[in-house]
């Protein structure tokens, strides 16, 4: 299973891309988390922590597409170093400032989010001039989504753990310095200073322009509100069954098993068409939500949150093929930042939508959420299962090599090609 991994982590520069990768992206990934732990130990409502999550996630989306079609334009360390530091002292003001008052508080996290560095498209954009071999770069994209479960695995406890020996707002500022020790890392590789978008078409919908790029990222809306609502659903169900402590297991949970499934996933090799096989991902990964609602004890809880995860990396690394494929020319990176910026919207809203359903219901109407969601997200990929099928219609040249910057090419994944 790993023979395929090791070979990539071999490769020159591959693993300071990733790990640097998923250091900077660590702030991001536990934001919600984090925030929501700030708000209680202040004194907060739920709502209050949804709402100022969903904040964040909303600018974070706002900002990735835009950050990603700058990276396209004027390179990765322009854009990429300079963003982490702007997020880092905004999450940093937040901590110390706290919720009073409240329009400061979401102004912090605002541009705390709008900054976030488009790490995880910049890395995706590199993998061809660092690779080179086609098939290396399918299984890097398999890799990437389970290298990044592991950062979801880490994350929360390193979150909640911070919380409870130190405090809420020492886990903000930690998060923050990791972040740009992370982003520092990347854009000082040789292959991040020396890559270069391939030449694009002049168009103000950048890569929104692909119809198969847009019906994606309608289904990976609604996947991203599953993912936001069990982050705040979880957190009554704690309260009730041991405390943060739970609470950072159950988000652990998540993450790990979307690390086991994701490890099955990459490791053999998929045919026939990658836009069917997303629809049975996806259905599955709604139909594993739906135990949730059980609410068992502590221990039967956090088995089933790793079930709910064990789809979800295999249907992010199936989805990187398809953006790749649909992903017009010169717009790469854009194009990987709009899956996540459509992914952070999707679980802004579910975090914002939680709150409120877990005060009038509790939990267990917090975890029909995630089920409903996952049930639309499937609804929409079979609706748009045409175009998605579609083959692409070019080729892209994007990535660059080390030794000539001005010269490489981002190969096409095809339907069939492992993900």
């Amino acid at each position: 299973m790993a023979a395929g991994y090791l070979e990539i982590l071999r490769a020159r520069h591959a693993t300071r891309l990733l790990v640097g990768t998923l250091v900077g992206r660590l702030p991001n990934a536990t934001a919600a988390i984090a925030i929501v732990l700030f708000v209680r130990a202040e004194g907060g409502s739920y709502s209050l922590a949804g709402g100022l999550a969903a904040t964040y996630g909303v600018a974070n989306a706002v900002g990735q597409p835009v950050l990603g079609r700058l990276v396209d334009l004027y390179g990765q360390p322009r854009v990429q170093l300079p963003a982490a530091v702007l997020s880092a002292l905004a999450m940093t003001a937040f901590a110390f400032a706290g919720t009073d008052p409240l329009p400061l508080a979401h102004a912090c996290v605002a541009a705390a989010g709008l900054f976030t560095p488009p790490l995880e498209g910049g890395l995706r954009a590199l993998w061809p001039g660092v690779l080179r071999e086609e098939g290396q770069v399918h299984t890097a994209y398999a890799m990437d989504a389970v290298a990044q479960e592991v950062m979801f695995t880490v994350g929360p406890l390193l979150v909640t753990l911070c919380a409870s020996v130190w405090s809420a707002q020492a886990a903000l500022l930690v998060l923050s310095v990791i972040g740009v020790l992370g982003a520092l890392s990347v854009v000082l590789s040789p292959p991040s200073r020396a890559w270069r978008s391939a030449p694009r078409e002049a168009h103000w919908l950048g890569a929104l322009r692909s119809p198969g790029l847009l019906a994606l990222l309608g289904a990976f809306l609604f996947v991203g509100m599953a993912l936001g609502s069990i982050t705040v659903a979880s957190v009554p169900y704690a309260d009730d069954n041991g405390g943060d402590a739970v609470y950072g297991w159950l988000m652990a949970a998540v993450g790990l098993g979307a690390l086991i499934g994701g490890l099955f996933y990459g490791a053999r090799r998929w045919t026939g068409e990658p836009a069917r096989r997303l629809q049975a991902l996806v259905a599955l990964l709604a139909v594993c939500y739906l135990p949730l609602t059980l609410m068992p004890g502590a221990v039967a809880m956090t088995l089933l949150a790793v079930l709910a995860g064990v789809f979800l990396a295999p249907a992010i690394a199936c989805a990187f093929v398809l953006v790749d494929r649909h992903a017009p020319a010169g717009t790469v990176t854009e194009a990987f930042s709009w899956l996540v910026t459509t992914f952070t919207v999707g679980a802004s809203v579910g975090t914002g939508l939680a709150g409120p359903v877990v005060e009038a219901g509790g939990a267990l109407w917090g975890f029909v959420v995630p089920g409903v969601a996952g049930g639309v997200s499937l609804l929409v990929l079979l609706a748009t299962g045409r175009v998605l099928a579609a083959p692409a219609g070019r080729a892209v040249v994007a990535a660059s090599s080390e030794n000539d910057p001005n010269r490489a090419v981002e190969p096409r994944l095809r339907s069939g090609d492992r993900a």
